[in-house]
């Protein structure tokens, strides 16, 4: 490996650090790659660049992503209100595409030779760089020293204390990733099938118990506001969250099938996902049609599991995306939310296209654009293929 020029997908954890010195040991001129879509403030990614410089890097640098996971993955997800097993909002799932991405872009821009990430054999994560690499920089080399070399968390630390890199590399109970569209937790309780995270694993804890009402507004199905305040779209999700999450919302634990084919569990913490999809889809229940609902239903789910398992570059969920977008253009008004401490409530809506319009009718009371004979003739063509059925086959009963 000797003189390759590598970019490595950098964290600045265990695994990435052990990867760093490594590669600087055999000889490689390593470039450190951050992609922010949510999770660095400025201070850390100043503290991610000393560390690199420091432990051998060549250069850093954090590619500023945010706009572009929101722009390209999380506006779909809420147009198509996925949740993985109806659970999981995709928190970290469906970012790690748009960090691959960048790092693939980059590897592109400074003409690497290889392109390394610290991912192990046991996770979700080694497929979804490496699926991306495979696409967009088919020439380029993939080291994975964590993977290929099989090591454990205390071989690693041992290599980096022999070096002189005595940082604190103690492991903490739990690994947690914190974007843009939502925290997991992981570690001890999620790693059995009859254990629930306590209180303390969660980043976020419970400081708000007065209940609280808000107004959530959406344009076309993007959210537009909170609180009738304009914003963009990331800010937007960044306030909702500094507002929901000290009530202890949006906490669950995902069960689902991993790529490689082992069931896997997580925790997670994603109030304003949670929240922002719950309130968008009751506002499509009122704007949308029957089989706009039905069929937006199936096409979200398979888009969502698509992008979970790395496929995001299938053009079929670009063909997706733009059935998507144009289900919502009629998706528009406001949402009204009451928050508690560790759930909320969709109280209603507010909206120029909401389809339950009282000139219509009012479920339950009164009929106003038909008449009792219409019903009568409409039950009597409805039930006629059933009725044939029964009669011609001699069927009396079920």
């Amino acid at each position: 490996m000797s003189n390759k020029k590598v970019v490595l997908a950098y964290s600045g954890g265990l695994d990435t650090s052990y990867c760093l010195s490594f590669l600087k040991n055999q000889g490689c001129e390593v470039h450190a790659v951050s992609v922010n879509t949510g999770s660095f403030n400025d201070q850390e990614i100043k503290e991610l660049e000393e560390k690199a410089i420091l432990m051998g890097a060549a250069s850093y640098k954090c590619i500023d992503a945010e706009k572009q996971y929101y722009q390209n993955a999380i506006r779909y997800l809420i147009f198509g209100n996925v949740l993985r097993n109806n659970c999981y909002p995709l928190s970290v799932s469906a970012e790690r595409m748009f960090q691959a991405l960048e790092i693939a872009k980059y590897s592109k821009l400074i003409n690497a030779d290889a392109i390394a990430h610290g991912s192990t054999g046991a996770g979700n994560d080694q497929i979804r760089f490496d699926l991306c690499f495979n696409v967009l920089v088919p020439n380029v080399e993939i080291i994975t020293p964590i993977r290929d070399q099989k090591l454990s968390r205390q071989q690693e630390v041992s290599y980096l204390q022999n070096l002189g890199y005595n940082f604190s590399w103690k492991k903490s109970t739990y690994s947690i990733n914190q974007g843009l569209w939502g925290t997991s937790v992981g570690g001890k309780e999620t790693l059995v099938s009859n254990q629930s995270l306590p209180e303390s694993a969660y980043p976020s804890q419970v400081e708000q118990t007065t209940p609280l009402e808000i107004e959530i507004g959406f344009n076309k199905g993007e959210i537009f506001s909170i609180n009738g305040e304009k914003d963009a779209g990331p800010a937007l999700i960044k306030t909702l969250n500094k507002i929901a999450a000290p009530f202890g919302i949006g906490r669950d634990t995902h069960v689902g099938d991993t790529i490689i084919g082992i069931k896997g569990r997580v925790g997670f913490e994603a109030a304003a996902p949670l929240i922002i999809i719950k309130a968008h889809e009751l506002l499509e229940k009122h704007t949308l049609s029957k089989w706009q609902m039905y069929w937006k239903n199936q096409l979200s789910n398979w888009y969502g599991m698509s992008l979970h398992e790395g496929q995001f570059f299938d053009p079929v969920l670009r063909n997706i995306e733009s059935f998507l977008e144009q289900s919502q253009t009629n998706v528009t008004g406001k949402v009204m939310i009451k928050l508690h401490p560790y759930r909320f409530e969709l109280i209603g809506i507010e909206s120029k296209h909401d389809l339950m319009n009282p000139q219509f009718g009012t479920y339950g009371e009164m009929n106003e654009a038909w008449t009792g004979n219409d019903a009568k003739g409409f039950t009597t063509i409805l039930s006629n293929p059933h009725k044939i059925y029964f009669q011609v086959n001699k069927v009396d009963s079920i």
